[in-house]
């Protein structure tokens, strides 16, 4: 199925502002700035960010593959959502813009990983630096959740889309990771500045998303699931 320019743009998006998640930024930090202080290059840092966020883009892929490829495989919920799913995604938006907007609690059981697992895949080099993005992508924080879950996974359903748009979620991850690494090269005392501005940036960005999810999915529940509306 081909994709518009909204549908990858929104996906690119959601990526963007799950990396500046108050849970994935504090991850994404110190797991680039730790590698990359393993490494003797004066751009040691912004290498391992792209090491960190492959790791991360190969999760996300997987993820969604697993679960479209799952539920295309039972003919009849295939079939259910090839009918529904424009009445499906009404709700399902509506409830992760709540989510989103912390207006819904969403508790989702920790995942840790050892210490020592950490170190090791730290002071590996590039290849850890994939392997630590792997694993942490998994820790998924409510927000992130919210965002993959109820954002790229619909939109990956309705389009049938196993690899492309998760990818594209992938890269709109690395993104942020990859420019705050650069920042870190360049200097310190400017990485904190620019990480107080975007704590403060990524506040507004969230509630904006939340909104625009409410409102999409209150527009599909009135005009699919209720009918109320036809324009």
């Amino acid at each position: 199925m081909e994709f518009g320019i909204t549908q990858m743009s929104s996906v690119i998006w959601l990526g963007i502002l799950t990396s500046i998640s108050p849970c994935p930024l504090a991850t994404n930090i110190a797991a680039t700035t730790y590698i990359g202080r393993q490494i003797n290059s004066p751009f040691a840092t912004v290498w391992a960010a792209v090491a960190y966020t492959l790791g991360r883009t190969a999760t996300y892929v997987l993820i969604a593959s697993a679960v479209i490829a799952g539920v295309f495989s039972i003919p009849g919920v295939s079939m259910f959502l090839q009918t529904h799913m424009n009445k499906i995604l009404g709700p399902v938006l509506l409830v992760t813009g709540l989510f989103i907007l912390e207006l819904v609690p969403l508790k989702l059981p920790a995942v840790s990983l050892n210490a020592n697992l950490i170190k090791r895949l730290g002071d590996s080099g590039m290849p850890g630096a994939v392997a630590l993005g792997f694993l942490f992508a998994l820790g998924f924080c409510p927000v992130s959740a919210a965002l993959f879950f109820g954002g790229v996974i619909p939109l990956s359903l309705e389009l049938e889309s196993r690899f492309f748009l998760p990818l594209l979620y992938g890269f709109g991850t690395a993104a942020p990771v990859i420019g705050f690494a650069v920042i870190i090269a360049w200097s310190a005392r400017t990485a904190g500045l620019f990480f107080n501005r975007l704590a403060v940036l990524e506040r507004w960005f969230r509630r904006i998303t939340g909104v625009m999810f409410v409102l999409v999915g209150g527009y599909f529940c009135l005009k699919y699931l209720f009918g109320i509306i036809n324009f």
